[in-house]
């Protein structure tokens, strides 16, 4: 997976598109507007779950998301264990039928996820269990 873009630019630079100051009084608004002018190097894994849960810049933000998924495929963004993998699970399937090497990618996660469920606090078990029912369901459409 190729990402051909400076991380040192923000959404707004990369697509040149600025969309001013919000015009809805909500702090996810809020926030999405900010981050829109944040250099995507400086995202922490809580940005990259809300844009993407939002479907904001998701040429630029799934690359990313899913190197730190490469990683630790239940990384915690601000939420629980595995809400970034979850928020990336929810874009919708036409964007992965146009990308496929992210795809690809997202797949080898999902299995990494798996082979991880065998190590994970009860606790947090069963919300990651439903998250990897979404993928399934997702990846054999």
């Amino acid at each position: 997976m190729k990402t051909n873009f400076d991380r040192r630019k923000s959404l707004q630079e990369l697509e040149q598109d600025d969309w001013g100051e919000p015009d809805f009084d909500s702090h996810l608004v809020r926030t999405c507007h900010r981050l829109r002018r944040v250099p995507l190097e400086n995202f922490s894994d809580g940005d990259l779950r809300i844009m993407i849960g939002q479907q904001i810049g998701l040429l630029r933000l799934v690359p990313i998301a899913l190197e730190k998924l490469e990683e630790d495929p239940l990384v915690d963004a601000e939420l629980y264990p595995g809400d970034l993998l979850n928020a990336v699970l929810g874009i919708p399937e036409s964007f992965w039928i146009k990308h496929t090497d992210m795809r690809a990618v997202l797949c080898r996660v999902v299995a990494k996820a798996k082979e991880l469920l065998t190590s994970i606090d009860e606790v947090f078990e069963r919300s990651v269990r439903d998250i990897l029912a979404k993928a399934e369901g997702l990846l054999h459409e």
